[in-house]
């Protein structure tokens, strides 16, 4: 299957129950285990104070940002294992395996005890915890982002790209918005910081059941499924071949991209959240009424985003996505740091959480067509989630970079343009990729 017309006459006729199927599983797999990760961003100032107290409330936030980036540095290890393994006997076995693990791992972080109960024990069995979650997030990237896109027609691959990746991204922030709207008024005031954010975690025990029962009824990727019907073409070795001379060049040009566009969503979409609690100091359910809105912008600029690839490709697609971030993303930091107006501060937080989305809405498709099925997991899982991990470390040096919290609106200005320069930089170097999916 060297080109997209040779893909068509494998994967389709497929049934239609078997293409909604997969789309539905795919998205909402990712979905439900950003949902997980996402749990920690919502609760990151409390987190903060309960595992990682300091005198300086920046440090403490920095510290909970800290952890997240332990999660995002464990999810290359969870592609090279899960990936391998998908590549080798199967997408849908290993989305089941690593859904219902992230969701198990989430739950326990709401039974943990906090530094005032154990001492120092509990920031370090946090961290321990956060690191078996990182390594079955990584697995569910190696799954979610290759059994959609390869069980869909090759016309709507792009929107599939978007659907998954800042779709499944906007779905999951979605759920856990409306998980904090709940939590925040059945537990208002000070009850939050001892039971709230507890309740957020226990959530994530859903997410694995509801994960189960519908990757149950999935079938596996029709294209790979006619690949392992060869034998011979089944690669033994998929995380070597990645680092072999043929693939490492093609590995390092795709982090240019990854780098950048998880980059650009950690420091928007990602550290949305506190910016609104830390900086603007809103009430919390407006708080929670601003970021459930983002989560429906996050899906729909998402989509649009991903099928635009389809129509005008996928290079000239991130080089006008890449020119609108490196002068819109400052601005709305600019302009929200400027306005204690919560019409106004919407406004600015929603285009922010549009375009900290379109931009690498059309990265999961462009890395798909990057590798041949044999390797597609491990290609598209690693290059994604090394980028992802590194671009996650972004909110760190943000929040070690700001001595106080009226410091944050113009570190984060700055790094926000100083990644949307990188993510050009890619975007010029990268070859198109439409339509080459073999």
């Amino acid at each position: 299957m060297s080109s997209t017309a040779g893909t068509t006459s494998v994967a389709w006729p497929v049934g239609k129950k078997q293409m909604v199927t997969a789309i539905i599983a795919s998205s909402l797999g990712w979905a439900l285990d950003l949902f997980d990760l996402f749990i920690l961003l919502y609760v990151a100032p409390i987190v903060g104070k309960l595992f990682f107290p300091s005198a300086f409330p920046t440090l403490s936030l920095a510290a909970v940002y800290a952890s997240f980036a332990v999660t995002l540095l464990m999810r290359p290890f969870g592609s090279a294992l899960f990936g391998s393994y998908a590549d080798r006997f199967g997408r849908r076995g290993t989305m089941i395996v690593a859904v219902v693990g992230v969701g198990i791992s989430t739950a326990l972080f709401g039974a943990l005890p906090t530094i005032d109960q154990i001492g120092a024990a509990a920031p370090m069995i946090f961290l321990v915890l956060r690191l078996v979650q990182g390594l079955f997030v990584g697995g569910v990237v190696a799954s979610t982002h290759t059994i959609g896109t390869e069980s869909v027609p090759p016309y709507w691959r792009g929107a599939m790209s978007g659907l998954i990746g800042g779709g499944g991204a906007g779905i999951g922030a979605l759920l856990a918005s409306i998980v904090y709207f709940i939590t925040t008024e059945a537990f208002p005031g000070d009850l939050y910081a001892v039971w709230g954010w507890r309740c957020m975690f226990f959530s994530g025990i859903l997410s694995s059941i509801l994960g189960f029962f519908i990757f149950s009824s999935l079938e596996e990727s029709p294209i790979w499924a006619e690949l392992a019907a060869k034998r011979s073409q089944v690669m033994k070795a998929p995380v070597r071949a990645l680092f072999s001379r043929e693939y490492l060049p093609v590995l390092l040009v795709n982090l240019m991209m990854t780098v950048g566009g998880g980059a650009g969503y950690y420091l928007t979409s990602g550290y949305l959240p506190a910016f609104l609690k830390v900086v603007s100091k809103i009430p919390s359910s407006s708080a929670s009424l601003i970021l459930i809105a983002g989560s429906f912008i996050a899906i729909i600029a998402s989509i649009t985003a991903g099928h635009l690839s389809t129509l005008w490709g996928r290079k000239r697609t991130l080089l006008i996505l890449a020119l609108i971030r490196i002068v819109l993303l400052p601005l709305c930091y600019l302009e929200m740091a400027n306005t204690s107006d919560i019409a106004t501060l919407a406004f600015w937080g929603l285009l922010l959480t549009f375009f900290g989305n379109a931009g690498y809405a059309p990265l999961l498709i462009f890395l798909n067509e990057r590798f041949p099925t044999a390797m597609r997991s491990t290609g598209t899982g690693l290059s994604w989630n090394i980028g992802f991990a590194i671009g996650g470390m972004m909110p760190i040096f943000v929040s070690l970079s700001s001595a106080t919290p009226a410091d944050l609106p113009k570190m984060l200005t700055i790094f926000v343009f100083g990644i949307s320069v990188l993510f050009l930089l890619g975007a010029l170097v990268i070859p198109e990729t439409r339509g080459n999916f073999k």
